[in-house]
């Protein structure tokens, strides 16, 4: 073969191992991506060409799909609408997937590796294909009180629910919230006008604040404070300060107790009942932040957790200096935390320390109804002593006798505590925070509240006044339906 043969048929030897090389490429690493791009309505007609499995809390449906006659045959409908949109999600045409509806997708849609069976059989059969059911822990009456009890009221905010033995989530419920069937029609106008709608009005309804907003805790954070000092050489007699006011170390800044009142007692059990700023701003002084930022860690701080949405970090902040570490022993300053680390911050004090890795999804299911996949409790940590957690449970039950705010449950022991916390609001409205757990004995809910800004009150809210009542209703209504 002479020279100008051989260039030529090398060269279509490259250009061939070229294409075989781009098709392999297209057709096994990027065919997961290209086929649920969402430029793919291929694979959008085929999804709604198969009846999408339900999502399922309680023995109630909260998402099914409903035959139609338009080109899309089925059309995701959601019951509950707002009140449970936090934990659906949506699934839409135009928009895509969010909440469970995103986190299952495959298993919804009929396409999961564990359904592959399935499909096969209904090939065989000629049976229509079909999607797995999503059965939640949501308490369905839990979700309703608490989705109520912040709109009735007209405010912004976030209440989460756990078990405190499992892990299970309860409730998840947002304030303001929206309506997913909007955005599951099948006019892409309606659609649009759904997104709209929520998008853009006030108080960002679309955002999940139990799982993606970060807050100040205030003095809720000084549950973490007590848990690092009484692992610290502290006990539930130990002396602290009674102090209105101190000043923060190297500075004229003063920091008061709320009201600028003198703390009534001046052991750490009463700085608690009570909440004293100036007591646990400088117990946390003393021990350092090496300390608080091991036992903040211990209770899931700067995990990162899906539920299965993934949830933002909780975290301390820097606390480079002796001021900023007072200031976050009491819960202010760079602290920051979602409404689920709060819950499950005190769903390990109430489980004898143990915390407990938060699940949403409690069993997927085949079409015929046979288990796929079944929650199994997974302890994340051991984040106090079981001596320590009865230590601050005995502690936050005198703080719930200090808490005002209605609803208080006859017959029912709840250990709590409160928060209000500043945060650079100009008006100095704060939020309102409620942690708690009942039965005190026999813990099987823990909850957290938080209402934003003042809620109806303004700068002269507390959490008490505006968050406690919230939280009482969600566990008296946990506890009537049995937990």
């Amino acid at each position: 073969m002479n020279k100008p043969l051989r260039r030529v048929a090398l060269a279509m030897m490259v250009m061939v191992v070229l294409l075989m090389g781009n098709a392999t490429y297209v057709q096994v690493i990027k065919a997961d991506e290209l086929r649920d791009g969402p430029g793919n309505t291929r694979t959008l007609y085929d999804e709604y060409s198969r009846q999408r499995g339900q999502i399922i809390a309680g023995g109630q449906s909260l998402a099914n799909s409903v035959e139609t006659d338009d080109k899309l045959k089925y059309l995701r409908t959601y019951p509950e609408g707002p009140a449970f949109a936090p934990v659906t999600g949506y699934y839409s045409f135009v928009y895509g997937a969010n909440g469970v509806e995103r986190a299952q997708m495959n298993l919804l849609n009929g396409t999961d590796d564990s359904l592959a069976f399935d499909r096969l059989s209904d090939m065989i059969t000629g049976e229509p294909p079909r999607g797995g059911d999503v059965e939640l822990t949501i308490n369905p009456a839990m979700q309703r009180v608490a989705y109520e009890q912040l709109t009735s009221k007209g405010f912004q905010g976030s209440v989460v629910a756990l078990d405190p033995k499992t892990g299970a989530i309860l409730a998840m419920a947002n304030a303001p919230s929206y309506d997913p069937n909007k955005l599951a029609s099948h006019l892409k106008s309606e659609a649009l006008a759904g997104w709209n709608e929520a998008s853009q009005a006030e108080g960002d309804p679309m955002l999940n604040r139990a799982v993606s907003e970060i807050y100040p805790p205030g003095s809720t954070f000084k549950l973490i404070t007590t848990a690092a000092a009484l692992q610290n050489g502290y006990n539930a007699n130990s002396q602290v300060t009674d102090a209105p006011s101190i000043t923060l170390p190297g500075t004229r800044t003063p920091l008061p107790n709320y009201g600028g009142n003198t703390c009534k007692g001046n052991t750490l059990t009463k700085a608690l009942a009570h909440s004293c700023n100036t007591a646990f701003a400088e117990i946390a002084g003393k021990l350092g932040a090496d300390k608080m930022r091991e036992t903040a860690a211990a209770f899931g701080f700067g995990q990162d957790l899906q539920v299965p949405m993934r949830a933002a970090k909780s975290d301390l902040g820097p606390m480079s200096d002796a001021p900023s570490l007072y200031q976050s022993g009491i819960g202010q300053r760079d602290v920051r935390v979602t409404p689920l680390q709060n819950a499950m911050m005190v769903s390990a004090i109430a489980n004898g320390g143990k915390l407990m890795k938060p699940e949403l999804v409690r069993r997927t299911t085949a079409p015929d109804k046979s288990v796929i996949n079944e929650m199994q409790p997974e302890e994340l940590n051991q984040a106090v002593s079981p001596d320590v957690a009865r230590t601050i449970r005995d502690m936050m039950l005198q703080s719930e006798q200090n808490t005002k705010g209605d609803g208080k449950i006859s017959g029912v022991e709840i250990a709590s505590k409160t928060g209000t916390a500043q945060h650079g609001d100009p008006d100095d409205k704060p939020h309102g925070w409620y942690v708690a757990f009942a039965p005190a004995e026999a813990p099987s809910i823990a909850v957290a509240v938080i209402v934003e800004n003042g809620g109806d009150e303004g700068a002269e809210a507390t959490g008490g006044s505006i968050a406690a009542p919230i939280g009482r209703a969600v566990i008296r209504a946990g506890l009537q339906g049995g937990g």
